[in-house]
């Protein structure tokens, strides 16, 4: 198609325009060949007539589609022109604040004047790894394609930033050597990576100033490689700069600053160790106060010196030069301010004792008189004589300043020298990556030598840099085997050659400094006669005759004359320098040893800038005559040097390019000046790099890329099986002059605006497709519209009919209703008087029958007393007589048992005093205990019932109480009313006698009296009317503040949990936290101890000769060592010897960890026999307690305390015994003099041990013997009343039947009155508790009653309050009745638990005592007895052997048991074949064998071997993900195992009998469940990290790359930064690849038994790292941010989220993981114009941060012409509604961020004694027990 065919109706053109440089504009009609006017019409509304050139009849350039405007890559637009790059760049830099876009292999770089936060760590590990056009532009996209294609080509590689200053070049460096820092890291332990960027901090101080332009100026140009070795890791550095600007030393311009160092100095004054350099106010120096500006904004100079002198410290500058360098700083400020009076118009002189010079002097160590007059003198010599001759005081302030200027250059110097030997690296530099950091093109009004050194270095660049571009599109077209046809393109080698060739510029300007009297006019002069009219890059201003014209690639720049032989010189007095060679100041003097020995001197131009070399870390040696000649080179002679050695390190490596960009001269943010963007852009080379890539094929597509964009243009049968010839048949109809496309292998070239019109054809068939959807759907709107509005008119005339009935009918109804109403109202008259007459009959019979009804009942009412008084004589009369006989019966009675009391008592006095009868007592004594018991257990009962009975009682008395009290307030309420009626009915007595005697009066004033009851009778209704109103309002009112209370109350309510779940959360999330951090603590220890393992394996490794006479070591040597390594870790009083087995004549040392148990297990055995004393006293102060109680009957009691007398001597004398032993123990292991005595084996070692187990024995037994001793005095205690009391009352009446003689019933009648007393205090005892219970109920309910009064105080007081106030006051209240009941729930809680742990102790001495009885019971029995019992033949089963669930092996074979079961086993078998958990199982059994045993020796070196060998595992597998999963399941559940056999009530729960029994009985291995939780930790988290590695390459592919719904968003081109296709090709992941993982790592931990809980720990995790690093992507991926993306992404979601509930793992959080990624994918679909869609957007994204979701608004970027841009406005609308909003500034997600992991939990339900051992783990030596 032709170019000018697109000139068509609405084409959109661009056309030059002085203030915005281009302005676009649309035609108005179609252009034909041979018109001379385009009509236009611009975009602020106004037409234009735009006349083309007649000479050249150039159209304007065409605007590319709005889909293609903003791409990462400008080589991507279809129409390549100058307008077009700058309207991309300031579309992406305005309104997506985007500062990086490609330009080919350019990225360009804008400064937006505001700091960003894209430059931290995560966005560094974001790129890392990823190829250039997968992300957007970025700096680290550089850095990381340079670091990649040096590994990958074994290429040393360069990174060239250029740009004018206060570009962001320095800062674009910086980041570039920061991004290697990171991603590299140190070869070694001295943290290379951490010097090279310490570099930037004092090279900044030293060479950066403040201008005009920017605050942070390189006034310097550097180079920097970075070395690398063969594993490209950091070990090294090298600096080489150029053009230092010398002259800001001694001059600032307005508004400029010096360096910075100056400042930060004067800023540091202060400081005690600056003192000596008596410096003050940076305004007290000439040399820092010319620019009028000493203090940047935001920038701390103090702050900045910290740092400086940080970063020399790290560098290995020594305090004491870094001193030496503040004291020539210091003394360069004192110079400047040397002041000279003039003596005449040739001489000057300095006044005398001048304070500044002799400060200078001072600092610098030199004689103040010499240095005086060389500052005021200078030597000539001549061929014969040599004269000193005064200079004027103009003269001697240039040469002071020339003086500052070479002493700064020379410290500029020595600094790089000793940063360069401070990063120079002892390893071979294998390659390197050099970063430039130079000047850009320059011109100003003024331009002399400095920037004519400046723009000569740029030539060369350009230079190099447009071959660079030119060669990489050639091997472009022979790669693609395209005709290859050549490009002209601009060549700059002329104007280099005008400059460097011979008999050029540079070659003059030297040879004009040679000559004695040589001038800047004659060196024009000779410039002119040379180049003028014959170079035609060569012109002479037409008003100058000392200045010249050169035509450079950027630019016409005019030099100035002036000053260029004296700067090329660099020209300082000699003498100066001697006398400052002469200084005692050591330093000083090393500063100017390069005058004498370096090769390659770096003495700069006294203007200003110095260019330098590489210098060596060692100064090479030369021939004096050679150095002489040397040092006469010029500046000129040594930058064209260094330049030419700068190009061929640039041409020996692969460059990248970095052109940074000044928007701005204000340094406003974000703001876009066209002139200057557009000046730079020329400059750089940019938009010769455009047309370098227009001349040919600009726009390249891959064949794939290319169907998938331009499906919708084919028809059905145009798609072929060959995608390559199916493009080629559609192109050929689409577009008919061939020459405007090439077919290569794999892409299809197009020329420029070819992309653009096949968009074009693309967008018209998509909006004719639209058009026609649009018809459709309206036709089918307007149908529906017509059937809703017909289906509405049949409704309104249903209805309107329907009321008209109504009516009718309604009057129907009211007719009859009248007919029925009179009816009624008739009947209602006749039965009212009918009422009437019936009601007067009905008093008059009640008054009659009344009257008759009273007189019957007094009768009855008199015979019934008179019975009652018969009743009562008669009964007296009986009981009278009764009460005679029952006092003989019972005088009879007691008579009778006293006699038969005596009797019986001399048979007890007889058989106490017997053996025997003590022996009977003992046998019956269980009998007791159990009837004992019984009896308690009963009386409890009945205590209970009498407490229940005590409180329905208290109950029925209370509402009896209330109802009497209200009956009895309701009775004298009645009685009021009676007493006020009889003093009514006597005073109306009075009146009716009174109105009686004046009747006649008032019966006049009748009428008069009838009216005024009317009238008061009315009064008296309104009256009740109102009051009825207002209490009806005071109702109202009551119900509302009712209301109002409960509002109020559930508000309450609902703040309290709301703050109850909000601290809840919070304290969950502290939880998390602090989880989180110990686990990171974890995480780092691990890594910290297995650098230790390396470290040690490495030192092993160096160690290549043994030792003489070294021993080989036990087998077991290495496992103790590795067994104390972890020991440390549980516990420092649980250290083990280093060996066990040692010779016995070695002397072995005092096991310090044994002494301390001993010394423990004796302070033990001390607390406890005192607490046995302390138990024998009481017990001895009880029994004589008792002895005095029982002096009545002590012949009873005799027996009984002689025993217990002899029971406490015996346990006195085993006290002693105790004691005795004890201080042998003391003596024992207080002799120190003899360590081996204490040596396991020795004699005394085994007498300590045999003492302190028999001690533990005996205590333990004595123990018991007091609490049987105790139990069984309660006992008898008890035994003995109730045999005097209660067994006889069970018998009184029998007795009586059979008493007949008096004394005997006088006797038994005594012990029965005895016993009723006994009785009667019982009574009285459990009254009294009973009454003292009833009193504390009572006190319960006074106290309630009290806490109601003050709750309802409470209350009204808070409603007098206001409602903040209100709820503030009560949920106050609320925490404090809370507190009190917490504290008094804690005290009853603590009372329980003694009174449970007391009944425990109880129970088992109870328990122990039956068992000692039952023994005693079956010795007692004869052996008689036993053999009388007839014995016959049995037949004995043999019973199978009861497992106990323990595996026994021996010592020796732990090693092989660890070896076989862990270090040697395949998870894979394991797994699959096996129960899960085996090795777990099989490894506890172990240890509670070793528990039976007793053997702690045993169990920790079981534990340390095992924890030791899986850490050796996992660090030897730890990248396999079964082998990971499989241990940390075994871990788990041998940790759940060590918890659920721990004897432990919690953890016991869940265990049948059986497992219960299986619980460890010797050992408490809680610490040991610790250390293996925190390696359960560690393999969670290797476990990750597994996975991590796994999943990282799928996720971006698999969830943003591929179209998983094919067809949905179009290819976009992509210009020369490819990126990775999204079509889905052989190797690539997709979304299946992912779940397809996601179903192996889930199938492998269910098959290894991995609990639950922690699978969907893992879940989660996964999930969070797919989130995360999908979402960090979309937010580093400008092409990813569309409508259709957002589709896919959610797509993708939905799959997973299905993956989960498949899996049944919807609850493990897993999804709200997710949510982040879901809310952008959302907001990539949501609408986004109006403030009702950015207050949806607010609402919807609260997962997101502010950075992130104006990141994706900025990035958003229609695929489709149909989707439109966010507005600046919209997102600005976005920001100012979020700003409240509190979340972190980060951008991107934390993708390395692991949850805390907890472990809950899980008994097992598998017995071990049903565990089987398979013969392939090859475990034969191991034995089930």
């Amino acid at each position: 198609m032709a170019a000018s065919e697109l000139y068509t109706k609405f084409a959109r053109v661009w056309i030059p325009d002085p203030e915005e440089v281009w302005k676009s504009a649309e035609l108005l009609k179609d252009y034909k060949p041979g018109d001379k006017v385009l009509l236009l019409h611009l975009e602020e509304g106004k037409d234009l007539e735009y006349r083309l050139d007649p000479k050249t009849k150039e159209l304007p350039h065409l605007r590319n589609p709005d889909i293609l405007v903003g791409e990462n890559d400008l080589t991507a637009l279809s129409y390549l022109h100058e307008p077009a790059v700058l309207h991309n760049l300031r579309v992406r830099f305005i309104d997506s604040k985007l500062i990086y876009t490609y330009c080919g292999i350019v990225l360009v770089a804008i400064n937006p004047y505001e700091q960003l936060p894209i430059y931290g760590e995560d966005i560094i590990n974001a790129y890392s790894g990823q190829n250039m056009g997968d992300m957007d532009p970025h700096i680290f996209a550089v850095a990381e394609e340079a670091y990649k294609q040096m590994a990958r080509d074994e290429r040393n590689q360069s990174i060239i930033v250029s740009g004018e200053s206060g570009a962001g070049k320095t800062v674009s460096a910086k980041y570039a050597m920061r991004y290697f820092a990171t991603v590299s890291g140190s070869a070694s332990e001295a943290n290379v990576e951490e010097k090279v960027l310490a570099s930037n901090p004092i090279m900044e101080s030293i060479g950066n100033a403040k201008t005009t332009r920017n605050d942070n100026s390189s006034r310097f140009g550097k180079y920097i490689e970075i070395g690398f070795d063969k594993r490209y890791r950091i070990i090294g550095a090298n600096m080489r700069t150029y053009l230092l600007e010398k002259s800001r030393v001694v001059f600032q311009a307005e508004e400029e600053r010096n360096y910075h160092i100056f400042y930060q100095l004067c800023a540091s004054a202060k400081l005690p160790e600056f003192k000596m350099l008596r410096l003050g106010n940076a305004n007290t120096f000439h040399y820092t106060k010319q620019g009028g500006s000493p203090v940047i904004e935001g920038v701390d100079d103090a702050k900045e010196m910290a740092h400086t002198r940080q970063a020399c410290t790290l560098l290995g500058i020594s305090e004491s030069y870094q001193m030496g360098i503040f004291r020539i700083l210091a003394g360069i400020l004192h110079l400047g301010n040397v002041g000279f009076t003039s003596r005449d118009s040739d001489s000057c002189t300095i006044p005398p004792k001048h304070e500044p010079l002799s400060i200078f002097c001072d600092l610098m160590g030199v004689d103040y008189e010499e240095m005086c007059h060389w500052l005021c003198h200078r030597k000539l010599a001549t061929a014969t004589e040599t004269y000193i001759k005064p200079i004027s005081k103009l003269q001697a302030t240039n040469a002071r300043d020339a003086l500052a200027k070479h002493i700064y250059a020379k410290l500029f110097n020595w600094i790089v020298d000793h940063v360069n030997r401070a990063l120079h690296s002892a390893v071979k530099q294998h390659s390197f990556i050099g970063v430039l950091d130079i000047y850009g093109f320059e011109t100003f009004e003024i331009n002399s030598f400095e920037q004519f050194c400046i723009n000569y270095a740029n030539e060369k660049l350009q230079q190099q840099f447009n071959m660079h571009v030119f060669k990489l599109e050639q091997e472009e077209y022979m790669k693609e085997q395209i005709p290859w046809t050549l490009i002209d393109f601009y060549d700059n080698q002329p104007c280099i050659n005008l400059i460097e060739s011979k008999l050029g510029i540079l070659d003059l300007l030297d040879e004009e400094c040679k000559m004695p009297k040589g001038t800047d006019d004659t060196w024009a002069q000779k410039l002119y006669n040379t180049h003028l009219n014959k170079c035609a890059l060569f012109e002479k201003p037409r008003l100058s005759n000392k200045a010249f014209i050169i035509q450079h690639f950027a630019d016409k720049v005019e030099y100035q004359c002036e000053g260029f032989l004296e700067k090329n010189k660099d020209t300082v007095f000699e003498e100066q320098i001697k006398v400052l060679k002469s200084s005692k100041f050591k330093m000083l003097p090393e500063l100017f040893q390069d005058d004498e020995k370096a090769i390659s001197p770096t003495s700069a131009i006294s203007s200003g800038r110095t260019p330098l070399t590489r210098t060596p870390a060692k100064p090479t040696k030369g021939r004096p005559a050679q150095m002489a000649k040397e040092h006469k080179k010029t500046v000129g002679h040594q930058f064209r040097n260094s330049l030419h050695l700068l190009m061929e390190t640039l041409n020996a490596t692969t460059p990248h390019y970095v052109r940074c960009i000044k928007p701005n001269d204000f340094k406003f943010p974000f703001t876009f000046d066209e002139k200057r963007a557009v000046q730079q852009l020329r400059a750089c080379g940019v938009l010769e790099t455009i047309r370098i890539s227009a001349a040919g094929f600009p726009s390249r597509w891959t064949y794939q890329e290319f169907f998938s964009r331009y499906r919708v243009l084919m028809k059905q049968k145009d798609v072929l099986s060959d995608r390559k010839q199916t493009c080629k048949n559609v192109l050929e109809k689409l577009i008919l002059d061939k020459d405007k496309y090439q077919f290569g292998k794999t892409k299809i070239f197009f020329r420029a605006g070819q992309v653009a019109y096949l968009e074009k054809l693309r967008a018209d068939k998509l909006r004719a497709a639209c058009i026609r959807i649009q018809k459709t759907i309206r036709g089918w709107l307007l149908r529906k519209k017509y059937l809703r509005m017909r289906k509405a008119a049949i409704a309104v005339q249903r209805y309107v009919r329907g009321y008209q009935a109504r009516c009718y009918a309604k009057f129907l109804r009211r007719t009859k209703a009248a007919t029925i109403i009179q009816k009624y109202w008739r009947m209602y008259v006749a039965h009212r008087k009918y009422k009437i007459k019936r009601a007067a009959t009905i008093v008059l019979q009640s008054y009659l029958r009344g009257y008759l009804a009273r007189n019957r009942y007094r009768k009855i009412f008199r015979e019934h007393k008179a019975v009652i008084i018969q009743k009562w004589v008669r009964g007296w009369l009986a009981r009278t007589y009764y009460k005679r006989s029952m006092h003989a019966i019972i005088y009879l009675q007691c008579c009778f048992r006293r006699m038969m009391a005596k009797r019986e008592l001399k048979k007890l006095k007889i058989e106490a005093r017997s053996v025997e009868r003590y022996k009977k007592l003992h046998i019956g004594m269980e009998n007791k205990i159990m009837q004992l018991q019984r009896k308690v257990d009963e009386q409890n009962k009945d205590y209970k019932c009498l407490m229940e009975k005590l409180t329905n009682l208290e109950g029925i008395y209370n509402s009896e109480t209330e109802k009497l009290r209200s009956d009895l307030e309701r009775l004298q309420l009645s009685e009021e009313e009676a007493k006020i009626a009889t003093g009514r009915v006597l005073s109306l007595q009075e009146e009716i006698a009174k109105l009686r005697k004046d009747l006649e009066q008032t019966q006049s004033e009748k009428k008069s009296i009838e009216e005024r009851a009317d009238r008061y009778k009315q009064e008296t209704e309104q009256l009740v009317s109102v009051l009825k109103e207002e209490n009806t309002l005071l109702k109202q009112e009551k119900e509302a503040l009712n209301h109002l209370i409960v509002e109020q109350a559930k508000e309450m309510t609902e703040t309290m949990e709301k703050k109850l779940v909000e601290e809840t959360k919070q304290l969950e999330l502290d939880l998390n936290d602090e989880r989180l951090r110990y686990q990171n603590l974890l995480n780092e220890f691990s890594r910290l101890e297995e650098r230790y393992d390396d470290l040690k394996e490495e030192m092993t490794l160096m160690v290549n000769v043994p030792k003489p006479g070294h021993k080989r070591t036990d087998s077991t040597h290495s496992s103790n060592e590795s067994e104390y390594t972890f020991s440390s870790e549980i516990a420092e009083t649980e250290d083990i010897p280093l060996r066990t087995e040692e010779p016995s004549e070695k002397k072995v040392p005092l096991d310090m960890s044994l002494f301390l148990k001993l010394q423990k297990r004796v302070t033990e055995l001390e607390q406890e026999k005192q607490v046995m004393q302390d138990e024998l006293d009481r017990k001895e102060e009880q029994v004589l307690r008792s002895k005095a109680k029982e002096e009545e009957r002590p012949q009873i009691r005799g027996a009984e305390l002689e025993y217990e007398s002899l029971k406490r001597q015996e346990l006195e004398s085993e006290n002693k015994k105790l004691k005795n032993e004890l201080n042998e123990l003391r003596k024992a292991l207080s002799e120190k003099s003899a360590p081996e005595v204490t040596a396991p084996g020795a004699p005394a070692y085994r007498v300590l041990m045999e003492q302190l187990t028999s001690v533990s024995e005996e205590l333990d037994v004595r123990k018991e013997e007091v609490l049987i001793l105790r139990s069984q005095l309660v006992s008898q205690k008890e035994a003995i009343q109730p045999k005097n009391t209660m067994t006889d009352s069970t018998i009184l009446l029998e007795d009586v039947q059979k008493m007949k003689d008096k004394s005997e019933i006088a006797q038994a009648y005594i012990g029965l009155k005895e016993t009723n007393r006994l009785l009667e205090s019982q009574l009285q005892s459990q009254k009294r508790s009973h009454e003292n219970e009833a009193e504390a109920l009572r006190g319960e309910i006074q106290s309630l009653k009290e806490e109601n009064n003050r709750q309802q105080q409470l209350l009204a007081q808070n409603l007098q309050l206001p409602p903040e106030a209100r709820i503030e006051a009560s949920l106050q209240h609320e925490i404090t009745r809370l507190t009190n009941e917490n504290l008094d729930l804690m005290e009853q809680l603590e009372k329980q638990d003694k009174t449970v742990r007391k009944l425990k102790k109880q129970l088992k001495v109870f328990a122990k005592k039956i068992g000692e009885l039952e023994v005693g019971q079956m010795e007692n029995i004869s052996p008689g007895q036993i053999i009388d019992e007839p014995i016959r033949p049995v037949n004995i089963p043999r019973k199978e052997k009861d497992f106990q669930g323990m595996l026994e092996y021996k010592k020796e074979d732990e090693q092989k048991l660890v070896k076989n079961l862990i270090l040697e086993l395949k998870p894979r078998g394991v797994a699959v074949n096996l129960i899960p958990g085996l090795p777990a199982y099989i490894l506890f059994m172990c240890v509670r064998h070793a528990d039976y045993l007793n053997d702690d020796q045993k169990v920790r070196s079981l534990l340390t071997s095992t924890i030791n060998s899986i850490k050796k595992v996992l660090k030897k597998r730890g990248d396999d993900f079964e082998t990971v999963s499989f241990w940390l399941s075994n871990t788990c559940r041998f940790l759940h195992c060590l918890k659920q056999y721990s004897g432990e009530e919690g953890f016991m729960k869940h265990n049948t009998a059986r497992q219960n029994e299986h619980c460890l009985t010797n050992f408490d291995l809680a610490e040991y469940r610790q250390v293996l939780s925190d390696l359960a930790i560690q393999i969670y988290q290797q476990l990750v990290r597994v996975l991590e590695n796994i999943l990282q390459p799928m996720i971006v592919s698999g969830m943003l790359e591929h179209e998983t719904i094919q067809g949905v968003s179009g290819v976009k081109p992509t210009g020369l930064r490819k990126r990775t296709s999204s079509i889905a090709d052989e190797g690539t992941y997709t979304l299946d690849s992912i779940l397809r993982q996601l179903n192996s790592f889930h199938s492998v931990m269910c098959q290894h038994g991995m609990d639950p809980e922690l699978i969907k720990q893992v879940v989660k995790q996964m999930f969070y790292i797919v989130g995360a690093v999908t979402l960090n992507n979309l937010l580093l991926r400008k092409d990813m941010c569309s409508w259709s993306k957002g589709m896919q992404i959610r797509y993708n979601v939905s799959q997973l989220e299905e993956w989960l509930r498949d899996k049944n793992l919807m609850n493990s959080g897993a999804k709200e993981t997710l949510e982040p990624l879901i809310q952008a994918a959302q907001l990539l679909q949501v609408k986004k114009k109006t403030d009702d869609d950015a207050e949806a957007i607010c609402s919807m994204c609260n997962a997101l941060t502010t950075a992130q979701i104006v990141k994706v608004l900025n990035l958003y970027t229609p695929v489709n012409e149909f989707e439109e841009r966010v507005s600046v406005s919209f997102i600005r609308t976005i920001q100012l509604r979020l700003r409240d909003r509190k979340d972190s500034p980060q951008l991107l997600m934390d993708a390395k961020h692991i949850f805390p992991v907890t472990f809950p939990f899980n008994p097992s339900s598998l017995a071990l004694e049903t565990i089987q051992i398979p013969a392939s783990l090859g475990l034969g030596f191991i034995a089930r027990v």
